[in-house]
């Protein structure tokens, strides 16, 4: 049986004449109309999402923090019976300080390399042990550090430290009571400063290096037994030279 459609009536007319007007209109004026026809069960406009905003995330920042540093100076603190490391950075630095002093001829910029005095006032059980250090000691001191480097010749400056050879093998506690004093220490004698120059390998020995807290320290670089007032230079020697095993303060 055919479908039975009922006529159309003038309103159905009417509104099927405007729905096309209306779309041109709203194309044309780029606005977005909901219309709402008969039997669509809509009675408000359209529900539009809108797309969430970007996000924007808050730009990276690295902090720097400064290098640490210290003004603790370790003589300050007090003794331990840690035998010290011929490799530690501490030692290596320092080492590399001197070097560099002799081959500059500048005695003040091997100091780091120096037994700190305030350690020396607690060890030395003397009278004026500050102006022993500063007159003797440090004095001497200089006074290699000069020696060494007039023995490097006209190419100091050009030297290059390759290493220091510390016999480690002969490293002794040295007690307190002993040759004045009132703290112990390890004491290793005889180590060798290798360096190159002009394609050249020689050395030359450091005479007596101390322990403070676990570092090695020197603190008689060109004789602990001096021959005279000048300054001097321990068994300057081709290669990497020998250390002979010592029994010293």
């Amino acid at each position: 049986m055919a479908g039975i459609h009922s006529a159309p009536t003038r309103r159905d007319r009417v509104v099927r004449r405007l729905v096309p007007l209306v779309v041109v209109l709203a194309a044309l004026c780029g606005l977005v109309v909901w219309a709402v026809l008969p039997g669509s069960g809509r009675s408000g406009p359209p529900t539009t999402a809108s797309a969430p905003p970007p996000t924007t995330l808050p730009p990276t920042t690295t902090t720097t923090l400064p290098p640490t540093t210290t003004t603790t100076d370790p003589g300050a603190l007090p003794q331990t019976d840690a035998l010290p490391s011929a490799t530690s950075p501490q030692f290596l630095v320092a080492m590399q300080a001197l070097f560099g002093a002799v081959a500059a001829g500048t005695p003040a910029a091997a100091q780091v390399a120096f037994f700190p005095q305030s350690a020396y006032l607690q060890v030395k059980d003397i009278e004026d042990a500050a102006g022993d250090y500063q007159a003797r000691l440090v004095g001497e001191y200089d006074l290699d550090i000069l020696a060494a480097h007039a023995a490097l010749g006209p190419g100091a400056a050009t030297a290059t430290l390759v290493g220091v050879d510390v016999p480690m093998q002969y490293a002794h506690w040295v007690p307190p009571g002993t040759c004045s004093n009132g703290i112990g220490y390890y004491e290793v004698a005889n180590s060798r400063m290798v360096y190159t120059e002009a394609g050249v390998t020689r050395s030359f020995g450091i005479a007596s290096l101390i322990s403070w807290r676990g570092e090695w320290y020197v603190v008689h670089l060109g004789a602990v037994v001096r021959s005279g007032s000048g300054g001097e230079v321990l068994d300057p020697e081709p290669g990497a030279g020998s250390s002979a095993p010592s029994s010293t303060c």
